[in-house]
């Protein structure tokens, strides 16, 4: 039947038949053997009704073109809050600092994150250089498959900056399109980690951060460090290898979010040594302190456990080597540091996505939400490992990965 309104225009009939077919959107229904809802939820044998970008139902028995995921475990899309998405090895396998051609380092950056989106990571955040703002807008045009980006550009890091140069960095983020503001108050752990930045350049990043109405997140490992950065209103503590309880118990007052990154980073450096010895600070001695950072950052996740209501989100620090390897972080906190499985899955859908603004579109399984999905064979509440295995990927409502509709 043609709609009231579409008669009323005067156009023919064939016309008008035409302009409905065309706004039609076939719904697709995803057959569920297991769901989790990435709030910790848990349902059995239900159908999710995706039309269009969007998740519309989840039911039972519903029409449509059935997608067959009843031997699986489905659960939102995961979410890395922490990536380096453009860094890679060249083709002689060492780092790459710097690309002669942007070109280059742009294709580096396509095949890290399809290696993502097919490890079951549909939403990113890169902190962050600018060749993320080119990769964002190539995903985000529909043809080149990847998880959705979000990313600073660069970074506030140079600790001889004024004031007043911090607040017009900021700007120039702001204007350059940043999603956030990643802030570095504190040396490379494999320089020792002490305090870069004075507390009033924290406080004029974060606060000008908040001014163009984004976020901050701040590359720090020490606890007075830690106690400025929270205090300054920045919105997540990257790394904090170095904090104490009573920080901990601070962040958790404050709402600040925790972002330990305790079982990628470290270890991938360490597997590729070769591949980063000699370029920058990455020497024997720095390698040794990453070998010395594992242990450390395992009794502060620990710790952080422990910590009642504090947020521990969910980013890996991926850089080159470890792009497609994301979950090995979720893992290892489940594995190693005693996390409860259901927690840890929460952290990197629902609690992420929370950390990033976009609990709204993503990190949940529900109808209104994004459909960004993923199906893994085996169930990750009993066998974590299950999350290596991911057989469907769903970002958006478009398929990248899987069986399609019968």
């Amino acid at each position: 039947m043609i709609s009231a309104p579409l008669r009323r225009t005067g156009y023919p009939v064939i016309f008008l038949l035409l302009a409905q077919l065309a706004g039609a959107q076939d719904a697709v229904v995803l057959r569920v053997g297991t769901l989790l809802d990435g709030k910790g939820g848990t349902r059995h044998n239900v159908d999710v009704v995706v039309t269009g970008s969007q998740i519309s139902k989840i039911g039972s028995g519903e029409k449509g073109k059935v997608v067959d995921l009843r031997k699986f475990t489905v659960l939102p899309g995961m979410i890395d809050t922490h990536v380096h998405i453009g860094w890679h090895f060249g083709t002689d396998g060492r780092y790459q600092q710097r690309e002669t051609s942007q070109a280059s380092a742009l294709g580096y950056a396509v095949e890290n994150a399809y290696l993502t989106l097919m490890g079951g990571f549909t939403t990113v955040q890169s902190v962050g250089a600018p060749i993320d703002g080119e990769l964002r807008a190539a995903i985000n045009r529909g043809i080149l498959p990847g998880p959705r980006v979000l990313t600073s550009l660069g970074a506030i890091s140079d600790p001889s900056l004024s004031v007043e140069q911090i607040h017009a960095a900021v700007k120039k983020f702001s204007a350059d399109g940043a999603d956030l503001i990643k802030i570095f108050a504190s040396k490379s752990f494999r320089d020792g980690g002490g305090q870069t930045l004075a507390k009033e350049q924290i406080d004029a990043a974060c606060g000008e951060a908040k001014a163009q109405h984004l976020r901050a997140i701040v590359h720090v490992y020490g606890p007075d460090t830690i106690k400025l950065v929270s205090e300054a209103g920045c919105n997540s503590v990257e790394h904090g290898t170095l904090i104490t309880p009573e920080a901990l118990k601070f962040l958790a007052e404050r709402g600040t979010y925790f972002d330990p990154n305790i079982g990628l980073v470290a270890q991938n450096y360490l597997a590729h040594r070769q591949n980063y010895l000699g370029i920058g600070n990455y020497t024997e001695e720095g390698m040794a302190a990453m070998q010395r950072s594992i242990p450390l950052s395992l009794s502060v996740f620990k710790q952080a456990l422990q910590t009642p209501k504090l947020k521990i989100i969910y980013g890996t620090d991926a850089v080159a080597g470890a792009h497609g390897h994301n979950v090995e972080e979720l893992i290892y906190r489940v594995q190693q540091g005693g996390q409860n499985p259901t927690d840890a899955i929460t952290s990197a859908t629902s609690l992420s996505a929370e950390s990033l603004n976009l609990s709204d579109r993503v990190g949940t399984l529900a109808a209104g939400m994004q459909a960004d999905l993923i199906a893994v064979d085996g169930d990750p509440i009993t066998d974590i490992t299950a999350l290596r295995r991911v057989v469907f990927v769903m970002k958006g409502g478009k398929i990248y990965k899987g069986p399609g509709p019968l």
